[in-house]
């Protein structure tokens, strides 16, 4: 295992390990609060054994995995306290309560984690590229993969939660992004104008509504013209969350899986029983494996 640095000046450098065959896959995992890449990374492929006691970097011999470091910021959630999270959070009871605090955060860790996805393009196909992460990572991965303009391989979240769920979730029921009070063109519930043709396309609607306004969070532009190629959804999603869980709840897992699968996403949604806030081993090792290797 190495540390190799892909960022910026003045910002932690990711955590890599380099694969032992030739180069066919990349896992970009982001780590919780407080945590950092080196810590996480190791703690993760060390010990995410499977039940026929391989590790992830048997398995996929050909995957190269970045493990990046988030920034240290101001917590709003311990008394200010400097730690090193993706965006400040006010509560990991409410993760959705002043969500303001969390735009700058998310803005920048976003830049730095789609710049080591786009980097990872240039040397595989991103069919072949997996992102997620644990916990506050797993989060923040979400608005991540929700502001993607392109699918990757797939998605590996674990004990997290969707940051922003209300506004997506009133998104999905309106149409409307936030602050829309009412339709902008004036049209109501009886709009003879209005499309019911079916699922797909309404699927399609829906995904571009929510690719906007993940990048408008993001500060990111938007597609020109967005049809549903320029997003995300075909990206296979995994969460995995143990029904144990003291620090987030099981519930938030569980309805980021089904706000995901109302926006179009196929999603694999796991809860493991007597499990805390971590990756049940090996059963969540084993599911992720398969999930993986089935994608």
């Amino acid at each position: 295992m190495a540390s190799e640095n892909t960022t910026p000046p003045n910002r932690p450098p990711p955590f890599v390990v380099k694969p032992t065959s030739h180069h066919t896959h990349t896992f970009i995992l982001l780590h919780g609060l407080g945590s950092n890449g080196e810590e996480f990374g190791r703690q993760f492929l060390d010990t995410g054994i499977c039940s026929d006691g391989r590790k992830l970097t048997d398995v996929f011999r050909g995957a190269r995995f970045i493990f990046p470091t988030a920034k240290r910021r101001r917590s709003s959630a311990y008394g200010r306290a400097k730690l090193t999270q993706w965006f400040d959070i006010a509560s990991l009871d409410d993760p959705w309560h002043r969500p303001d605090t969390q735009l700058k955060g998310l803005a920048e860790s976003s830049a730095e984690i789609l710049g080591l996805v786009n980097e990872e393009i240039m040397k595989i196909p991103r069919d072949n590229i997996i992102i997620g992460g644990l916990s506050h990572g797993c989060a923040m991965a979400l608005s991540c993969l929700l502001a993607l303009d392109f699918p990757l391989g797939g998605f590996i979240g674990m004990s997290g939660w969707l940051p922003f769920q209300p506004d997506i979730e009133e998104l999905l029921k309106t149409g409307d992004g936030i602050g829309d009070d009412e339709d902008p063109f004036g049209f109501d519930d009886d709009d003879p104008f209005s499309t019911t043709d079916g699922e797909a396309q309404e699927q399609r609607d829906t995904a571009i509504d929510v690719l906007n306004f993940s990048r408008e969070l993001l500060c990111l532009p938007s597609p020109s013209s967005p049809t549903q190629d320029t997003t995300s959804i075909t990206t296979p999603v995994f969460l995995g969350h143990g029904d144990a869980d003291e620090k987030i709840k099981p519930s938030f897992g569980e309805n980021a899986s089904a706000t995901l699968k109302s926006i179009g996403y196929k999603v694999t949604w796991k809860r493991y029983k007597d499990q805390g806030h971590w990756y049940k081993i090996p059963d969540e090792i084993d599911d992720i494996v398969q999930f993986i290797q089935s994608a």
